[in-house]
């Protein structure tokens, strides 16, 4: 009997991986369908105004007539420039104070309101909901507490034997009644936090610790502040990112005055841009301000590289 010719068939082997590329192309056409949307929403409002600023702060620029190109003349007249010395100073001292003083603040709030209590709900809500206040509110209810005739603050001082004070219309006062404002609205975010984490220290090696004869500065030494470190950090630099951008509260309250004392960098970005209509300077003072952004964000790196070292040699020894 003549045997029957071997149907031709193409190979499943073959087969398989072209039916699956054919597969992922029609996936990733149909995700990046959905997502460039979004990435031409962000391509167009953030990498685009950045790369054109960089270009704006080598040209000098009024926003009206034709740019022309100046190299790094704005940079050496940032270097020269008085104003912008007096805003690096006013935004480091403001920076300085504010971020030790709140992170201080938050953790003792948090140490205080991680107990047992009646109404700690409430507590910490109402030590929250001072930093859900825009800076836009908070400015305008500050300016009409601490106004020097008619404000609320001068008349209690009255009262209480002491002469009225200037406030924000005191050159010597200003930058620091806006750090205690920043405080009274920054301090909340730090106080969630830190409650958060102090929730999570291991009550194993507190009652360890209480056991061993520890008492509670040692306890708050040695277990309590070693476990919350990583969100000290954190808070560490987000709260400075914070201070070197603040803008709102000094628009809205001194407007860098009295006598240029709380004029910041960023304020200082937006005189120069926008009300002396000199974009190309502002613009140099804009990445000045960014490198400066920089420098926390690369010690993060460092400490979590170090940390990350530190651990893997402890592995290995143990």
């Amino acid at each position: 009997m003549p045997r029957l010719p071997t149907p031709v068939t193409l190979s499943p082997v073959r087969s398989q991986p072209r039916a699956l590329r054919r597969r992922r192309r029609r996936e990733s056409a149909t995700a990046w369908a959905f997502v460039s949307p979004s990435v031409l929403v962000i391509i167009g409002l953030s990498v685009v105004p950045v790369l054109w600023s960089l270009l704006l702060s080598f040209r000098a620029d009024d926003l009206v007539t034709p740019s022309r190109w100046v190299g790094l003349d704005n940079y050496d007249a940032l270097v020269q420039d008085p104003h912008f010395h007096e805003a690096v100073r006013n935004t480091l001292l403001y920076t300085l104070l504010y971020v030790p003083l709140s992170i201080v603040a938050g953790l003792a709030l948090a140490l205080a309101l991680n107990r047992e209590i009646r109404f700690v709900g409430l507590y910490r809500t109402l030590f929250f909901v001072p930093f859900v206040v825009s800076a836009t509110a908070q400015g305008v209810l500050f300016s009409f507490v601490l106004d020097p005739e008619f404000g609320v603050a001068n008349s209690v001082l009255h009262h209480l034997g002491i002469s009225p004070q200037g406030f924000l219309t005191d050159p010597s006062q200003a930058l620091y009644v806006l750090i205690i404002i920043s405080l009274w609205s920054g301090t909340g975010l730090c106080t969630v936090i830190y409650l958060a984490a102090l929730q999570d220290v291991p009550k194993e090696l507190i009652e360890a610790a209480r056991l061993d004869g520890a008492e509670h500065r040692h306890v708050l030494r040695h277990v309590t502040l070693p476990v919350v470190t990583p969100v000290t950090v954190f808070l560490l630099l987000w709260q400075t990112i914070q201070a070197l951008q603040v803008f709102d509260l000094v628009y809205v309250t001194t407007k860098g005055g009295p006598l240029g004392s709380t004029t910041v960098i960023v304020y200082f970005i937006w005189e120069q841009a926008f009300k002396n209509f000199t974009a190309g300077y502002g613009a140099a003072a804009a990445y000045v301000l960014a490198l400066a952004l920089l420098v926390p964000a690369v010690v993060l790196r460092l400490v979590r590289a170090g940390r990350e070292r530190h651990t893997r040699k402890e592995a290995a020894a143990s």
